[in-house]
């Protein structure tokens, strides 16, 4: 059921109610956003949410240490020993989980919605936690595209220039140059890079 805006107005009204202060650092707020929207869709015809209005994507990177060039949204999730190489894009909603080690190497592309994660809880669950958590490293080459949505499971090694194709579920390691897709992925075929062209070899 859809929500009635006025209602929603008149919830905000109420919780701010009486509180002076806040009513204007909320008024501040959402004035500010406002204005950065309006920047961001006259500038790159983009509108996100405030949170990714007001972090610098590149800045937000260095903080973490990453490399030089990559960015990554606001949205993104960031946890334990993550190390993530030059140029890399780091898409919205992406969780990078370095719980058991986690390394990407330099021009990666991280889709939005990608679920990178070094441990598991599975048989910590089935057992009644007799058992301890699964942590195990994963490593991403370099020149590495995963596509959108895709989920990459511990102790898994992607070789350089993989392509992973969206809503995968990748749960062993591929060489050099693969093409994986699926439930769990398979290799369906090879990048050939030329002087001149990339191309994509699929098997029959």
């Amino acid at each position: 059921m859809d929500e009635d805006p006025d209602e929603v107005k008149m919830d905000r009204k109420k919780i701010l109610d009486g509180k002076t202060a806040l009513q204007a650092q909320f008024q501040t707020a959402n004035e500010l956003n406002e204005v950065l929207e309006q920047g961001f869709l006259e500038h790159l015809q983009r509108s996100l949410p405030m949170a990714d209005h007001l972090s610098d994507r590149w800045q937000r990177a260095q903080r973490l240490g990453f490399g030089k060039g990559t960015n990554i949204y606001d949205s993104s999730y960031v946890i334990g020993d993550v190390k993530v190489g030059e140029n890399c894009w780091i898409g919205m909603f992406t969780i990078l989980d370095g719980s058991g080690g986690l390394t990407i190497g330099n021009h990666c592309t991280i889709s939005a919605g990608v679920h990178i994660y070094s441990h598991d809880n599975v048989k910590a669950t089935l057992s009644n936690n007799q058992l301890p958590i699964e942590r195990l490293p994963v490593t991403i080459a370099d020149n590495v595209y995963i596509g959108p949505h895709s989920i990459i499971a511990k102790n898994v090694t992607l070789g350089h220039h993989t392509v992973v194709a969206a809503q995968s579920f990748v749960n062993k390691s591929f060489p050099d140059y693969a093409i994986v897709a699926g439930t769990p992925a398979k290799q369906i075929g090879t990048v050939i890079i030329t002087e001149n062209e990339i191309r994509f070899d699929y098997f029959k």
